[in-house]
């Protein structure tokens, strides 16, 4: 694996990296990443979500209804059940970040 000087910020900056680190043009680049993402879209609404070795999960959850509170008046709110998406790193990735 590649270590940059310095981590890329912008979406031009992610392709030219990838393209340098796997000696390909900044148009396959694109390409690939932008397959990566649609196929994670739909692998997430698995019910095992969709796995980046080396990086995480993405999944699919329910959230329950819950109780709330209103940060400006204090009110207590009922907070509805919702669906989101959850990105959950991996071991590897974890340590990596924190070390």
């Amino acid at each position: 694996m590649a270590t940059a000087k310095k981590a890329p910020k912008t979406k031009s900056q992610i392709l030219s990296a990838v393209a340098e680190a796997a000696g390909i043009t900044k148009k396959q680049a694109k390409e690939a990443i932008e397959a990566l993402l649609a196929i994670a879209y739909v692998g997430a609404k698995d019910k095992k979500g969709f796995m980046i070795p080396g990086l995480g999960k993405l999944i699919k959850v329910q959230r329950k209804a819950r109780m709330g509170r209103n940060p400006a008046t204090g009110e207590a709110i009922k907070i509805p059940a919702k669906t989101v998406a959850k990105f959950r790193l991996c071991k590897a990735a974890k340590e990596a970040v924190l070390k």
